[in-house]
């Protein structure tokens, strides 16, 4: 068996911003802190969500001059619905939903309105 995923981060310029989009999208709750280290994110700018909210530990933050970078999948019920909810938040959908070849998996691609990289993941 593979290493399992175990943490993921979204950072970004804008931290509360992205946090408001994810949350409104997703449904999670975050508990805003300092990430392990300030090359992470700025001082009090990392929103901590926890597995009960995301299915796996992560993190949103950044700040002011820190450079954008992401790439995880969601599980989602319904994939076009959820590139449907995340166009109507601000966001661009860039590819799906496409069923993947033989199989009973949905797969889509967007970006956040900070132009990171995201993908949801649901049943056909």
């Amino acid at each position: 068996m593979g290493l399992p995923v175990v943490h993921f981060e979204i950072i970004g310029q804008e931290p509360e911003r992205l946090r408001g989009y994810y949350g409104e999208l997703f449904g999670w709750e975050f508990a805003t802190g300092d990430a392990a280290t300030e090359k992470v994110s700025a001082p009090g700018a990392y929103g901590f969500v926890g597995a009960a909210s995301a299915g796996l530990n992560g993190g949103v933050g950044g700040g002011a001059g820190y450079e954008r970078r992401v790439l995880f999948y969601v599980g989602v019920p319904d994939v076009e619905a959820a590139l449907r909810e995340a166009e109507r938040l601000g966001g661009t959908r860039l590819l799906g939903p496409e069923r993947a070849p033989g199989g009973d998996l949905v797969v889509g691609r967007f970006t956040d309105p900070e132009g990171n990289l995201i993908g949801v993941a649901g049943p056909a």
